[in-house]
């Protein structure tokens, strides 16, 4: 399924968020064109050499990418990427607070242009208001967002271990650019998204904002169990090994009592009949839970969750993820192929095609001279950039 077939993206983008959402519009089949400074590239190239000398970020968010090396800072340059522009669909850009605009890459300017074009620009707190111009790192987000208020344990805050507000505002500005997608081909006009990581961080707090209404008290850091519903989070079973697990309602608590705990009378005591009076006794009640627990190992303990049936889960180590075997048994890893040769990677979640895009992930500049040869660039005039320095 590639419904973005003829769609041509160009990208001035580097880290996490913008790559992320161009790279969800390659995996539908978009051609991606991807502008990187010439010798150098995205700086997220250069993160780490953990994938066979290769960024792991770099590899996660790079592939079925076309990369033009170009020096838009030279006059040169930027009439290239300006004469790319006028026939493009889609510009997405995430470079430093007012970069763009300044650069003449506005949405005004470059719809004057091209008026058909969707400009989608991707910052930290978005365009106006008085965080505009600063920078934004995932960490800073989270911090702002309000997010490491309720991660953590007691009073040691943490923030959330993969790059959740980069992924929020590239998921944000996926679905934008799809609507976007749609609403020109009723109206043939353009459209400017401006995406913010605050707010799409925001957005995904909406339980803890609204669990704090009105100054209530908002819910407490409570580790890797669930702040506000009980049980909810690990346990030990007797090998050592820990089990997550979850009660959603009373019917899952009845069951849970009879069937796991042998403690039927249990469900009706008045300290654990409901939720809020599990939340406010879950000490005591975890003494309990945890105890059953050590009586068997983690193997058995699952074993007897699934049949009540209550959720449960591993809590697998990134190594237990490679070889998953829900993931295996899906069919769900495919290969890519990259500068450092093939690496394994995860078809697109959703789409049921038995073959999904998975285009090799590009080296810096590997499509300058075919693209620029679209534009009408001979080779001696691109042979001359390259001298200069400009591709």
């Amino acid at each position: 399924m590639q419904p973005l077939r003829g769609v041509t993206v160009v990208a001035l983008e580097q880290a996490i968020a913008a790559p992320y959402a161009s790279r969800q519009l390659a995996d539908l089949g978009a051609r991606v064109i991807k502008v990187e400074r010439p010798g150098v590239g995205d700086f997220a190239r250069h993160y780490d050499t953990r994938v066979a000398g290769l960024s792991s970020h770099f590899v996660w968010v790079n592939r079925s990418k076309q990369s033009l090396a170009l020096d838009v800072k030279d006059p040169r340059g930027m009439a290239a990427l300006r004469q790319l522009l006028r026939t493009a669909d889609v510009f997405i850009q995430n470079l430093a607070p007012g970069a763009a605009a300044r650069m003449g890459l506005g949405a005004e300017e470059l719809q004057a242009d091209n008026p058909g074009l969707i400009v989608c620009d991707i910052s930290g707190y978005g365009q106006g208001g008085p965080y505009e111009s600063m920078k934004a790192y995932d960490l800073m987000v989270q911090s702002e967002a309000g997010l490491l208020s309720v991660t953590g344990s007691g009073d040691d805050m943490a923030k959330v271990g993969i790059s959740v507000s980069d992924i929020a505002a590239g998921m944000y500005a996926y679905s934008s650019i799809l609507a976007a997608l749609l609403e020109r081909a009723n109206t043939g006009k353009g459209a400017h998204i401006d995406v913010s990581m605050l707010e799409a961080t925001v957005e995904w707090m909406g339980f803890p904002l609204y669990y704090s209404y009105r100054g209530a008290e908002p819910p407490p850091r409570a580790g890797a169990a669930h702040a506000t519903i009980y049980p909810y989070g690990p346990f030990t079973a007797g090998d050592d090994k820990v089990i997550m697990m979850s009660i959603q309602n009373e019917r899952e608590w009845r069951a849970f009592c009879d069937e796991f705990l042998g403690q039927p009378e249990l469900a009706d005591h008045p300290d654990y009949a409901g939720n809020a009076n599990r939340n406010a006794n879950r000490e005591k009640l975890g003494r309990i839970i945890a105890d059953r627990f050590a009586t068997l190992t983690g193997d058995e303990a699952t074993a007897l969750l699934t049949a009540v049936p209550i959720a449960c889960a591993h809590v697998n180590t990134l190594a237990d993820v490679w070889k998953h075997p829900q993931l295996a048994a899906r069919g769900r890893w495919h290969e890519v192929q990259t500068p450092a040769g093939p690496i394994p990677a995860l078809a697109p979640p959703g789409p049921t095609s038995p073959e999904p895009r998975m285009d090799p992930i590009p080296d810096i500049g590997e499509h300058t001279r075919k693209i620029l040869a679209e534009l009408g660039f001979s080779e001696s005039e691109v042979d001359q950039l390259s001298q200069d320095g400009v591709v």
